[in-house]
């Protein structure tokens, strides 16, 4: 157990991109039946809420395509530090949303970083893991969206009892932490050795 403790620290690191995926899942089904959200957002109909929650779909669509050459180029490492990069972004921009249009922009970025993560980082821990851990790596990023959508129905739930803007944006807000955690932690994390080995870096994907 003691030798597999790096494994483990890495690949769950790394599923902090799960729970972003789980909490930007679960954010919204509650927000959208707040009061104060729909009273400053002028009472949206039904196309407007199914735009502003699809907006993040359509992001994860883009993040996804555009993750795969970033990831055998740029590295899995690399391409993981973008995707918190970009959540961090798209965080802000839904936190500070004055007005529809600027909400479904925060959306999409955050979308667009999501298809980074959720394509990459099961790649990442599985190739960070020897083959007797992998499945269990690989699971821990399932596990982790699972969690973030339970905190994020969690968190709206709790919100719901506090008046004014705070009600909706902190929810929208608190996102900021975990990327801002992962972004950082992926700072120490080591490259993928199949990515090194592919890029002819024996020596270092060796160690």
């Amino acid at each position: 157990m003691k030798k597999d403790a790096p494994q483990y620290v890495v690949s769950s690191i790394v599923a902090l991109g799960g729970l972003l995926f789980g909490y930007d899942i679960g954010i919204m089904s509650s927000i959208q039946e707040m009061e104060h959200f729909n009273e400053y957002y002028g009472y949206p109909n039904a196309l407007t809420i199914g735009i502003i929650v699809s907006s993040l779909t359509i992001g994860c669509f883009v993040g996804s395509l555009l993750s795969a050459p970033l990831a055998d180029r740029y590295s899995r490492k690399l391409t993981i530090l973008i995707g918190a990069m970009v959540c961090t972004t798209g965080s802000a921009i839904t936190y500070a949303s004055v007005n529809r249009a600027m909400l479904i922009a925060g959306r999409f970025v955050n979308g667009v970083s999501i298809g980074f993560l959720s394509s990459v980082v099961p790649m990442y821990q599985s190739e960070t893991s020897p083959p007797a851990n992998r499945g269990r790596m690989v699971s821990l990023q399932q596990w982790a969206i699972t969690w973030g959508i339970f905190i994020a129905f969690g968190i709206d739930y709790g919100c719901s009892y506090i008046p004014g803007e705070r009600q909706f944006r902190l929810p929208l807000g608190l996102q900021i932490v975990p990327s801002i955690v992962l972004l950082c932690a992926m700072a120490f994390m080591p490259f993928s050795p199949r990515w090194l080995v592919a890029h002819d870096h024996i020596g270092d994907a060796r160690q």
